[in-house]
């Protein structure tokens, strides 16, 4: 027996041996930041664990009016057992511009910060937006190469950089949140994000179909930084953050302290009241109290599908049709959600630890519908 347990402490210490000294060195970052936690992905408050550049708070922060019936009725008890079942940590209902409701479960409350996930994908579009209207980029039809003539592959000199918001990159990319050895793993965990993105080849040729792939986004988060001669964080706050009168700080993960390039695919850490203020500001096609922050012809392209065979997608937001009514959603990892209803005047925001997997239409998992069902509910009061 003894023997056995030296062999096989011995197999270990060679298997992670291998990858040390292999291309797959990061999982030893995974199984420090995530596996040695107990998860097997990425989690809610896996932000502790990597390094992040902070966003502060707004000069002049701003608080969400709050309706006159602001959490006065009861729960409908199918509500409360779904939330609890599926690890919701968040939920919220703005009505007309008001908070209505707002229920947070496991210790997390109004302040708390969470992982957007892939909500900042929206977000990064925004910037790409604000960046056009400031000139910084010539429109969406800009060549990459522009930007980053060394881009490889057949098609990298068809490459725009709206290709990169509307998932049309034709980017050598296999999305799997779970596989240690795929791309999205390794973006989540290398030192040197910038490096692993200009090494995928644009393999097809761009802007032909859908094909959602987080290295798009990191890519367009690039292209707006070298733009800008910003870092993502900054530009946030200048763009949004301040004039939008975000209440809370929030932290953004960088792929190192060495390099400091924002992980643009996800990983903004904040809270469902200022995630919300996205939904305000596409509900109101870029106005904040009559402010123009972003182009109304960028918004409105953004909340309507770029394809035709494939029509859940924009310029950075999933676009869907329920009981008759648009639903545009920013979403994440693990059931994030920002949900507007636009003709009813209805922003959700749900967080939390897992969602129902099951697949409803093709990219729409139910959970998604439960949602707006138990949001339409409460919006009745």
């Amino acid at each position: 027996m003894k023997k056995f347990f030296n062999s096989l402490i011995l197999l270990i210490l060679v298997f992670f041996g291998l990858l040390y000294i292999s291309k797959f060195d990061y999982i030893l970052e995974g199984v420090s930041k995530i596996y040695f936690k107990g998860y097997t992905t990425a989690y809610l408050e896996d932000y502790k664990n990597f390094d992040n550049r902070k966003i502060p708070i707004s000069k002049n922060p701003l608080t969400w009016k709050f309706h006159s019936n602001y959490n006065l009725f009861e729960i409908p008890k199918d509500f409360e057992s779904y939330n609890k079942k599926n690890g919701t940590v968040a939920f919220l209902v703005i009505k007309n511009d008001s908070i209505l409701f707002e229920k947070y479960y496991d210790g997390y409350g109004i302040k708390s910060m969470s992982n957007s996930f892939s909500m900042a994908k929206s977000i990064v579009s925004a910037l790409l937006g604000k960046s056009i209207m400031q000139g910084h980029i010539k429109g969406l039809n800009q060549k990459v190469k522009d930007f980053f003539p060394e881009i490889k592959g057949e098609f990298a000199d068809k490459l725009e950089v709206g290709h990169l918001s509307n998932m049309s990159s034709g980017m050598l990319w296999k999305e799997d949140y779970f596989n240690p050895f795929e791309v999205t793993a390794s973006a989540y965990f290398v030192d040197d994000l910038s490096k692993l993105i200009i090494d995928q080849p644009i393999k097809y040729m761009p802007g032909k179909e859908f094909k959602y792939k987080s290295g798009a986004t990191q890519l367009l988060g690039m292209v707006i930084s070298k733009a800008t001669g910003k870092n993502l964080s900054e530009y946030l706050y200048e763009s949004f953050w301040d004039p939008m009168g975000f209440e809370n700080k929030a932290l953004w993960q960088i792929d190192s302290e060495k390099y400091g390039m924002e992980k643009a695919y996800c990983c903004i850490a904040s809270n469902a009241r200022d995630f919300a203020r996205f939904g305000k500001l596409y509900k109101d096609f870029g106005k904040w109290n009559n402010k123009i922050l972003l182009d109304s012809t960028f918004v409105t392209k953004s909340l309507n599908p770029v394809f035709d065979k494939d029509s859940e997608y924009g310029y950075g937001w999933w676009i869907d049709n329920y009981k008759n009514q648009k639903i545009l959603l920013m979403r994440g990892h693990l059931g994030q959600y920002v949900i507007l209803l636009p003709e009813k005047n209805l922003i959700f925001v749900r967080l939390g630890q897992q969602k129902e997997g099951k697949k409803v239409k093709s990219s729409f998992t139910e959970d998604i519908y439960s949602y707006i069902d138990f949001g339409i509910e409460i919006a009745k009061n």
